[in-house]
C-alpha cells in the first residue's frame, strides 16, 4: 500500500481541522512535508505528539501538531481555514498520496486491519453517523451477531435449510429494518393541514425551543421550516409546511401557490406526517388533492386546541386518517402521548436491539435479490456477496 489521505473533519471554516494519512509509506511522506520545531529532526514514533510546520519547499504552509495514532497512521491538526487545508491536502497529493473521502479512508483501515467481512466494516462506519445511542446499540450488534451471523449461518446450513425459509427470513428483516433505519439515521415527520391549525406551535413544543413564527393570522407559514426532535431512540427532522388550502385558484406561480406545490413536494418524501387540525372548528375539510398524497402513508392525524370547546366530529375523518391524538401545543397538553403514537406508528417502540437488520443500500439491494431467489446456487451466490462484496463508499 502506497499513503491515502482524507480531510476527517467537515468541510468548511473551523478552529481546527484534522488530516488523516495512513499507508506504508505515509511515515517517509510526512518527513517530505514536515519539519519539526527546534533542531531534533522527526522520528514518527507511535504514540508521539509533535509540532512544527508543513512545508512546500521553503515556503512555510501552516504550523501544526501531528499525532503518531500508528505504524502506518498519522493525523495532522492544522488551523481550520479552508485554504489552508486545501494547501495542505494538495502538498500531500503532490507528495505521493491519494487523496480520499473520509469514509474511504476509514474503509481502507478497516479493510487493512484485516476485517474481510463486508457487514462488519459497514457496521464500523454506520456507527460513525448514529443519531441515538439505541441506533448505536443496533449498528453495533450487526458486527458480531445479527445479520453478520444470519449471513455466515445460511451459507453454513444452506443444504438442510429450505430456499423458501431463507427467503422469507430476508424478507423479514427489510420489514423490520424500516424502523430500524429511522433510529440509526434518523427520520423526517412534516407537519401538514389547514392553516391556522397550530403547525408551527406544535413544532415549537416538540422541537422544545422557538424555531417558527406562531401568530393568529392565518396563513402565517409560507416556507417551511426545520427542527431537530429526539424522542427516546428516534431523531426526527421536523418540517412545518405551508397550510394546505382547499384550492390553489388565482394567479399562477404567486407566492401562495409556489407554498402549496413545495409542501406537496416534502409531504412525498417524509416518513411520518402529522396532519394538525383545528379541534375547535366545526369542519376543516382537505382538498382531494391532499387527501390522496395522505392515503396509505404514516399519518397521525393531531386535533389541535384541545383546551378550546370540542367542534370537530372526528368520526367523520376518512379510515386512513383515524388514528388521532388529542393535544393543546400552546399548553403542552398530550404531547406525551403524541410521542409515544409517534414512536409506535414508526414501529421503533418495540424494537429489539439484537434484531439482524440491513442498514445499507447495498446490504438491502442484496436482500431484495435474495427475496427473489430462483435456486439454492444463486442464493449462495447472493449471501456470499452479502458477506464478502464490493463496498461503495
Amino acid at each position: 500500500m502506497g499513503c491515502v489521505a482524507a480531510l476527517m473533519t467537515s468541510a468548511g471554516t473551523g478552529a481546527i481541522a484534522t488530516i488523516q494519512i495512513f499507508g506504508e509509506s505515509s511515515k517517509a511522506l510526512l518527513a517530505k512535508v514536515f519539519r519539526p520545531a527546534g533542531t531534533k529532526s522527526a522520528t514518527f514514533k507511535t504514540g508521539q505528539v509533535l509540532i512544527g510546520t508543513i512545508t512546500d519547499g521553503h515556503k512555510t504552509i501552516d504550523q501544526v501538531t501531528i499525532g503518531c495514532e500508528g505504524p502506518a497512521t498519522s493525523a495532522i491538526h492544522c488551523h481550520g481555514n479552508p485554504l489552508i487545508v486545501e494547501m495542505i491536502m494538495q502538498r500531500l497529493q503532490n507528495g505521493g498520496a491519494t487523496l480520499l473521502t473520509a469514509e474511504q479512508l476509514r474503509t481502507e483501515i478497516l479493510t487493512a486491519q484485516g476485517s474481510n467481512n463486508s457487514i462488519v466494516i459497514e457496521a464500523k462506519l454506520a456507527q460513525l453517523k448514529a443519531k441515538t445511542l439505541e441506533g448505536t446499540k443496533i449498528i453495533a450488534n450487526q458486527i458480531d451477531a445479527g445479520l453478520s451471523k444470519r449471513a455466515r449461518d445460511w451459507i453454513e446450513n444452506i443444504e438442510e435449510t429450505p430456499l423458501d425459509e431463507i427467503k422469507t427470513e430476508a424478507v423479514r428483516i427489510l420489514q423490520v429494518s424500516q424502523a430500524a433505519k429511522l433510529m440509526i439515521y434518523g427520520g423526517t415527520a412534516v407537519l401538514t393541514g389547514p392553516p391556522n391549525s397550530g403547525k408551527s406551535t406544535l413544532l415549537n413544543c416538540l422541537a422544545g425551543r422557538q424555531k417558527a413564527i406562531v401568530t393568529d393570522v392565518k396563513g402565517t407559514t409560507r416556507d417551511w421550516i426545520e427542527a431537530r426532535c429526539q424522542i427516546d431512540g428516534l431523531s426526527l427532522t421536523l418540517i412545518d409546511t405551508a397550510g394546505l388550502e382547499d384550492g390553489l385558484g388565482g394567479p399562477r406561480n404567486t407566492i401562495e401557490e409556489i407554498a402549496q406545490k413545495k409542501t406537496a413536494e416534502i409531504l412525498k418524501e417524509a416518513d411520518l406526517i402529522l396532519l394538525v387540525l383545528d379541534n375547535s372548528q366545526l369542519k376543516q375539510e382537505l382538498h382531494d388533492r391532499f387527501g390522496k398524497m395522505l392515503a396509505a402513508r404514516k399519518v397521525i392525524t393531531v386535533l389541535n386546541k384541545s383546551d378550546l370547546p370540542t367542534r370537530l366530529d372526528s368520526r367523520r375523518l376518512p379510515d386512513d386518517l383515524s388514528n388521532t391524538v388529542r393535544v393543546s401545543a400552546k399548553d403542552r397538553i398530550g404531547i406525551e402521548e403524541l410521542k409515544q403514537k409517534i414512536q409506535q406508528i414508526s414501529g421503533v417502540s418495540n424494537m429489539d436491539p439484537k434484531e439482524s437488520i440491513c442498514f445499507t443500500r447495498r446490504q438491502e439491494n442484496l436482500l431484495e435479490q435474495l427475496a427473489n431467489a430462483q435456486s439454492k446456487q444463486q442464493a449462495v451466490s447472493i449471501i456470499t456477496k452479502l458477506l464478502n462484496g464490493h463496498l461503495c463508499v
